[in-house]
């Protein structure tokens, strides 16, 4: 006959079980749309129009967005949210999962994250309308990038992680890279951050190179919305842009932060 702790072990093996199983659908919804997304009608009629050099143009200001933030910026970042009461909200998730093992208990660092992107994609929301309509294309990008960052710091300290040392930063270069790439590039990408994840195997890029590689990424994938936005009225339907894409970002991040959780909770 079982003994009250083996009965307890079981009941929280099967509650990480479907917890893990319904995450793995998630990821693959993800993963899959990604996979199959194609150039979009907007990419394909712009594309004799914009000039060569724009790519270069948006491939240096993400990059001197990330690397004036990371060197500079975080602080600033941090004065926008409260790092210590979101901390301690976690503490109080991680005391209540720890003594419940239940389905509330573990959605809570979920929620926690769900209510910080849902802030900042109505301040997204709301920039990016204003930016569109003064047609403003390369100047939103330090406000975007300082916007992403913060609402996947902000889902780090809901699952008790931190962003500031190479090792988390290189992290979230890899996790926007990913989100946004395309085809077989995503499903190698997302196979990288799985490994991370699960085995613990570390990345084989520096710090720098991720960062050239996450910028370049995100010029490819945003230039022919930045093409329009630069153009008065008209960029509103590019200012609006950067609301999907903060929304496809901090998804992808959200959900493999919770994997991470899950990972280390099954240990």
């Amino acid at each position: 006959m079982k003994n009250i702790r083996d009965m307890k072990d079981t009941k929280e093996q099967k509650l990480l079980k479907k917890e893990w199983e319904q995450l793995l659908k998630s990821e693959q919804r993800i993963i899959q749309k990604q996979v199959k997304k194609g150039p979009s009608f907007l990419e394909e009629k712009l594309a004799k129009y914009v000039p060569e050099k724009l790519q270069g143009m948006l491939d240096e200001a993400f990059y001197k967005a990330f690397e004036v933030i990371f060197q500079h910026g975080t602080e600033i970042i941090e004065k926008t949210y409260h790092k210590e009461e979101e901390q301690r909200q976690y503490q109080v998730n991680e005391y209540a999962v720890n003594l419940q093992k239940d389905k509330k208990s573990m959605r809570a660092f979920q929620k926690q994250a769900g209510r910080t992107t849902r802030k900042n994609m109505a301040v997204s929301a709301v920039a990016s309308v204003g930016f569109g309509l003064a047609g403003l294309g390369l100047p939103d990008i330090p406000f975007f990038t300082s916007l992403m960052l913060k609402s996947i710091y902000e889902i780090a300290l809901s699952y008790g992680y931190t962003y500031d040392s190479e090792k988390e930063r290189l992290f979230i270069l890899k996790l926007i890279e990913a989100s946004i790439c395309r085809g077989e590039k995503m499903q190698e990408l997302d196979a990288q951050i799985n490994r991370f994840l699960v085995h613990g195997q570390e990345f084989s890029e520096t710090e720098q190179e991720q960062l050239k590689k996450t910028a370049q990424a995100l010029s490819e994938e945003m230039l022919y919305l930045k093409f329009i936005q630069g153009t008065p009225v008209v960029g509103l339907a590019g200012g609006c842009s950067d609301i999907l894409y903060l929304n496809q970002i901090t998804a992808y991040a959200a959900l493999k932060y919770r994997k991470r959780f899950l990972t280390v909770q099954q240990q």
